[in-house]
């Protein structure tokens, strides 16, 4: 961890930081569709872990998770992870450290919560490094085209996933979005 990076509070997102994570979307994806998702997720109470990264006063960083349900193949009850989406670091502040912390801090709070896993539709050079694996592994399947290398999992708890082969659906603001 860099001296500046040491310098950077991980906390919860207040309601006061919304203008702000809007803004740090919007910058970091350079569109606003992420943040749009955010705003969205948030009025219909759906985020389940948002924190913040806060730099000198400013808030420079944002993870949100969000439940996605695991509809499963076989009649058992549906399985309910935590879905890591979206995560953005103002450009300047990129490649400190800080996206890394708070995909951490993230995990820790959804194990806090109950998740037994998480779910992530991203890089597969840099998810992994969190414990993220192909969900296939797992027989999970995304709803969503994408490559098996980008839709990943992990569990959070030991065999939270063990029986949960099925289709992951997104909360209906993702398909907005």
């Amino acid at each position: 961890m860099t001296e500046d990076t040491a310098a950077v509070l991980i906390r919860a997102e207040e309601p006061a930081d919304a203008a702000a994570v809007r803004a740090v979307n919007e910058l970091a994806f350079g569109q606003p569709v992420e943040a749009d998702l955010v705003d969205a997720l948030r009025a219909a109470g759906k985020a389940v872990v948002a924190l913040v990264a806060v730099a000198g006063g400013r808030v420079v960083g944002h993870i949100l998770f969000s439940e996605v349900r695991i509809e499963p193949d076989a009649g058992d009850a549906a399985a309910v992870a935590a879905g890591l989406a979206p995560m953005a670091v103002l450009p300047e502040f990129q490649r400190r450290g800080i996206g890394s912390r708070l995909v951490e801090a993230g995990l820790a709070r959804c194990r806090e919560a109950g998740y037994g896993a998480s779910i992530v539709l991203g890089h597969p050079e840099y998810y992994p490094r969190f414990g993220y694996v192909p969900a296939s592994r797992f027989s999970v399947r995304s709803t969503y085209e994408v490559p098996d290398e980008v839709f990943m999992a992990q569990e959070l708890r030991p065999g939270a996933l063990a029986a949960a082969a099925g289709l992951a659906r997104y909360a209906p603001e993702f398909d907005a979005a």
